[in-house]
């Protein structure tokens, strides 16, 4: 299938051309999280599905950081349009909620195009099986499970928040919350924008995989975050899913100076909005 591209919206979808300096914040990102690793005793690499090893490597797994204190989960998704990234270039994120007393999970999952996204959102789902089978030998509770992801992340979270649980046999309060941040809520313009080349999206398979589309099976809140400097996209994007789950969803939140990738920095100081509204969800 050959994408016919839409020259003004493949503009708009591309991030990283909207970003010239993305390479320095991706690199910066990958030093700071190699140092987290180093810093904190972890169970990396935890294979939670078949052991697939894809051209770019076994990617079924996740990196447990279990807190000395035990509040809670935060289950962290990685962005990359689906199709690159890694869970290794965002440990840095985990630091704050470490020092907060709250454990994380952060995972990977196959890529386009070598899978499609609906085997990406069963790998998401198999993660979450998996953590809640085993995360107590680790020290870490799951009752208090929220879920945190970043551009394709934030899609993938709120597939998430629409998944059959008790199909899968894990208790839907075991979740309490989560946050979405620079998501992608409706596929179908996707359709017509180059990255689709990858991730092979059909009119029919860009709606079913849509979460405005698909109605919400966890009852928890769920905070929105995107960048003021993002594109206009972008952050339409971003107020389709609260208008799509206004039950769900709290207004949704701009970060006036982030663009697409520092709004994940931002989301990542001690002190932000975003990081002590999130500590909400555990103070029960």
């Amino acid at each position: 299938m050959t994408t016919r591209i839409d020259p003004a919206l493949d503009r708009l979808y591309n991030n990283r051309a909207a970003v010239p300096d993305h390479g320095e914040i991706f690199a910066r990102w990958r030093t700071q999280s190699q140092a987290t690793r180093e810093r904190y005793d972890g169970e990396f690499n935890c294979f939670y599905g078949l052991n697939t090893i894809c051209e770019s490597g076994p990617l079924q797994t996740l990196d447990l950081f279990p807190a000395k204190q035990n509040r809670g989960l935060v289950i962290f998704i990685h962005g990359g349009y689906w199709r690159s990234l890694d869970k290794d270039d965002f440990s840095f994120f985990v630091e704050p909620y470490l020092a907060a007393g709250i454990s994380v999970a952060s995972i990977n999952y196959r890529l386009c195009p070598e899978v499609t996204i609906d085997a990406i959102i069963d790998d998401c789902q198999s993660a979450v099986v998996w953590l809640a089978a085993n995360v107590k030998r680790y020290g870490i509770r799951f009752d208090r499970t929220i879920f945190i992801g970043h551009s394709a992340g934030a899609h993938l979270a709120a597939m998430l928040c629409a998944a059959d649980w008790s199909a899968l046999n894990v208790a839907p309060d075991n979740f309490r919350g989560g946050v979405l941040i620079s998501g992608l809520y409706d596929l179908s313009p996707l359709l017509n924008v180059s990255v689709n080349d990858d991730i092979k999206l059909t009119p029919e398979s860009a709606k079913a995989l849509s979460p405005i589309h698909l109605p919400p099976t966890l009852n928890i809140p769920l905070d929105l975050w995107v960048g003021g400097g993002e594109t206009s996209e972008f952050i339409r994007q971003s107020r389709l899913l609260p208008q799509a789950w206004p039950a769900r969803c709290t207004p949704l939140e701009i970060a006036a100076d982030a663009n697409h990738f520092t709004i994940v920095d931002e989301c990542a100081k001690p002190d932000s909005i975003c990081l002590q509204r999130s500590l909400r969800f555990f103070q029960f």
